[in-house]
């Protein structure tokens, strides 16, 4: 039960930062002096820090800030995308301190990752490491290979960097989506979609709280619903996926521009009042919209937010996907609906493969960590720390 509540501690500062012992008790629903030997158990292994609160004028003692050591515990977090490999560290707490990037080279992704990694001049105590792979690859004859996290990365990262059972990997949507979950556009949203366009378009699904993942991690593959059969030949090999209606080829197609353009090119002019431009997002948005309605219909979330290029998307196709919701979607599941784009932005990833990383230490700070006493700290014999947080 300590390590129970130990870990209940660390993950309520971890998410919401600098956090009084007044309110830890309340949000806790552990008693006073639990807390204080909780939180002093926390400073005393490196994992958080007790200062006082600013002055406050009213009367009486003031409660002691727990802040987690953001600066001298940290996770790597890493991501390999369509285009580009990152590397980050990023401290408990859920902050940036470090971050590096690369062009992703053709073929074997490890070396690169591994050096970007050796540069990010890592300092403290290291929780662990996570990768997020984006799950859609292009071949040079242009067909696609729509797979996810390969389950060797892990152990060859792990050799590369002499570090043994420090890295995990997991699909960058569903990554994103535990990010959006914890500390951005879901947090405290319990069923939410993540959508996220980059080459191709796959989706995080929470439901419940928990990640959906299917068999061996492979679920989310959104992209290749087939959403109209008469539609364009996709490089999947199937005709009509919804990714051929919504992705940037598509965008640039409609809008008469060359590809390999970009989408950003079309949202600017759209802003700027192009014509052919507000008809392209708009027609993508119709298309946008015809598949959240059916992701609606199946998993009924509260949220769906938009990331990578569809996150960019979004402001401008709002109401087609809007429109169209109103004619497909059933009035239980969308009356209740909200619409984001990501707050995360492109760091997501990074932030969601943190968390993935972090989640062995927040869950068990004494094994994991290492770095608490094994001798257990004095307890108030009035009041045991035995008591499990919540009750």
């Amino acid at each position: 039960m300590r390590r129970q509540n130990l870990g209940a501690v660390l993950r309520y500062v971890h998410v919401h930062g600098p956090t009084s012992r007044a309110e830890l008790t309340s949000s806790l629903g552990l008693n006073r002096s639990t807390i204080g030997a909780l939180a002093a158990d926390l400073a005393a292994s490196g994992l958080v820090t007790e200062e006082a609160p600013p002055p406050a004028r009213r009367a009486g003692r003031p409660s002691p800030l727990v802040s987690p050591r953001s600066a001298a515990v940290y996770a790597d977090a890493l991501s390999i995308e369509a285009d580009r490999l990152r590397a980050a560290r990023v401290g408990l707490g859920g902050r940036i301190l470090d971050l590096r990037e690369a062009p992703r080279p053709p073929g074997d992704v490890v070396p690169t990752l591994a050096a970007l990694v050796r540069s990010l001049e890592p300092e403290g105590f290291c929780a662990g490491g996570a990768v997020a792979v984006a799950d859609t690859t292009r071949a040079d004859d242009g067909t696609l290979d729509v797979g996810g996290a390969d389950e060797g990365l892990a152990a060859a990262l792990d050799a590369a960097l002499d570090a043994p059972g420090r890295f995990l990997v997991g699909d960058l949507a569903d990554i994103a989506a535990l990010a959006e979950h914890t500390r951005g556009a879901a947090a405290g949203i319990d069923d939410l979609i993540y959508l996220h366009g980059d080459l191709g378009v796959s989706a995080g699904i929470v439901t419940g709280g928990r990640l959906v993942i299917g068999h061996r991690g492979h679920s989310g593959k959104v992209g290749h619903m087939v959403v109209n059969p008469s539609g364009r030949r996709c490089g999947c090999g199937s005709k009509g996926c919804w990714e051929t209606e919504i992705g940037t080829e598509a965008l640039l197609r409609h809008a008469g521009l060359p590809p390999g353009s970009g989408h950003l090119p079309v949202v600017r002019a759209a802003e700027r009042g192009d014509a052919a431009a507000l008809a392209a997002l708009d027609r993508v948005g119709d298309w946008l919209g015809f598949g959240v309605a059916n992701l609606v219909n199946v998993f009924n979330p509260d949220i769906v937010i938009f990331g990578g290029t569809l996150g960019d998307l979004y402001p401008a196709t709002a109401p087609a996907i809007r429109r169209r919701l109103d004619m497909m979607a059933l009035p239980a599941s969308r009356e209740h609906l909200q619409l984001r784009a990501t707050a995360l932005g492109d760091e997501a990833a990074l932030i969601g493969a943190a968390e993935l990383a972090f989640d062995p230490l927040l869950t068990d700070p004494l094994a994991a960590a290492g770095l608490l006493s094994s001798t257990p700290a004095e307890a108030d014999p009035a009041d045991p720390t035995a008591e499990p947080a919540g009750q």
